[in-house]
């Protein structure tokens, strides 16, 4: 028998961001994975929304890909322990959106 699991799981709650220290709202619609403001993440995921990775280490964005179907795609990597990642970014989200000059400044390779 074939155990099917869920790939994503919607966990859409706000907090303070570890890197910036300001206060990200829930997005709304799908689970909030960075903040929109320095566009940072956490290492807290092994499928995403489901909050169950150990390492905890902040995923500092490398850059970022214009996507024709999702806008743009961030790519991170994990200071602690090195795991690269992807997310799509939520520049066009009603609440609190992901700062688009941040994402053209990481698509030209400005942002560090």
């Amino acid at each position: 028998m074939i155990m099917e699991s869920k790939r994503f799981l919607k966990n859409d709650s706000g907090f303070v961001c570890k890197n910036c220290g300001k206060t990200v709202e829930p997005l709304g619609y799908s689970s909030r994975n960075h903040c929109p403001f320095c566009l940072y993440s956490l290492h807290v995921d092994i499928m995403p929304g489901d909050r169950k990775n150990t390492c905890g280490g902040l995923m500092r964005p490398l850059r970022a890909d214009p996507d024709a179907k999702r806008g743009y795609v961030i790519t991170y990597v994990c200071e602690k322990c090195g795991a690269k990642g992807r997310n799509a970014a939520a520049h066009n989200a009603p609440v609190q959106p992901d700062s688009i000059n941040l994402l053209i400044r990481l698509t030209a390779g400005e942002y560090k």
